[in-house]
């Protein structure tokens, strides 16, 4: 059966998870505002909830329609065909959202989802009650601006939940986000590749993975593998696949942070990911650090400077990044941060930045061509 699948992103990510599709084979994509549309199947829906780096979550469109009246949204609901993906015992979990729209309530847009949908299943089913003990559907109401949009979440955790990462840091980054950093710089996956504050280490083991061609959701369970129109055989078979893909690539990256506590933990994700071979982390103060050579890349998601008395410290980081890429012009460097003067303390414009979003908080990412 084909469907209308959405995998959503953060904002400003949405090209790179089209890229990803596109390299898996789909095309005929429509890219908004944290989603890229495409259509497919069973073995798609597998496919891209196992294979997809950068983005959150694998929904299937089940409708969108004007909804401006609580009847409009319960007839547009009903109208649609709940019976041919929920089976008989299907718990019915409905979440929702409402933006700049007339139905503004969302508990009440939830409330008579639900009631809509049980209406459309009593109506397949002949039946007046349904358990609600089987496998788990989460539905979504979303509206804005008076466009309803039904979709039912493929994913359950989000994408970026790959399974190495048990412990993090204070402000973790995002596996997706981190993914998206590698994929959005010119690293090809053979030059030397540091990041000078590693913290927990997700971005080298991000690296690694795609360096190695490891499938980021290789490790882990989707909610709709207890769907009875998705057999086991279709999960095993893009399993098996994903494994005996993977490269027995030697590359190694560096890592280094002044937190050896976290560096603990950095080893710990590393070794659950199954690329601690590829990544050494070292113990450094920043303002201790030198390059051994100049051809290489840095990708790196360094303090912002949140708490009170870190601004000093920050600008001092920021200012020896800078004077590290002047004096090394063959090095390419791609910066993170929501520090909004990055630019004047680093003391060089970048060749590129763009908007993204570690989760809420809005950061830019800089970056600065080999010369």
């Amino acid at each position: 059966m084909d469907y209308n699948l959405i995998a959503t992103s953060a904002f400003g990510l949405e090209s790179v998870v089209a890229k990803e599709l596109k390299s898996l084979g789909y095309d005929e994509l429509i890219l908004e505002n944290g989603k890229v549309h495409f259509t497919g199947d069973e073995l798609d829906i597998v496919i891209a909830n196992i294979h997809l780096r950068t983005a959150e979550r694998i929904l299937i469109n089940m409708g969108e329609f004007e909804a401006r009246s609580f009847e409009e949204l319960f007839q547009g609901t009903k109208a649609i065909n709940w019976g041919a993906l929920i089976p008989v015992d299907g718990k019915m979990h409905v979440t929702g959202k409402s933006v700049k729209s007339t139905l503004h309530s969302v508990p009440d847009c939830q409330s008579i989802v639900k009631k809509a949908i049980v209406t459309s299943m009593q109506e397949k089913y002949n039946r007046t009650i349904f358990s609600e003990d089987g496998p788990v559907y989460k539905t979504e109401i979303s509206l804005l601006k008076d466009k309803a949009t039904l979709s039912v979440d493929t994913s359950g955790l989000g994408l970026h939940k790959r399974g190495y990462r048990e412990k993090a840091g204070e402000a973790p980054l995002k596996e997706t986000l981190a993914a998206a950093m590698v994929l959005l710089s010119k690293w090809s996956g053979k030059e030397t590749l540091i990041d000078p504050f590693c913290g927990s280490g997700t971005i080298l083991i991000e690296a690694a993975m795609i360096a190695r061609d490891m499938a980021p959701g290789l490790n882990r369970k989707f909610v709709s593998e207890e769907w009875p129109n998705m057999s086991k055989s279709l999960w095993d078979q893009v399993r098996d696949g994903a494994r005996k893909s993977i490269k027995n690539n030697n590359i190694k990256l560096f890592g280094y942070d002044i937190n050896g506590r976290l560096l603990s933990v950095a080893k710990d994700n590393a070794r659950l990911a199954g690329v601690s071979g590829n990544i050494e982390f070292h113990k450094q103060d920043f303002k201790e650090f030198e390059l051994k050579k100049d051809d290489v890349f840095i990708i790196s998601n360094p303090p912002y400077g949140e708490r009170i008395g870190e601004e000093a410290e920050i600008r001092v980081l920021y200012k020896k990044l800078g004077e590290l890429k002047e004096s090394n012009p063959k090095v390419q460097m791609n910066i993170l941060t929501s520090y909004e003067d990055f630019q004047k303390l680093f003391g060089l414009k970048s060749d590129k930045n763009r908007k993204l979003y570690n989760g809420r908080l809005k950061c830019y990412y800089y970056e600065y061509f080999r010369k």
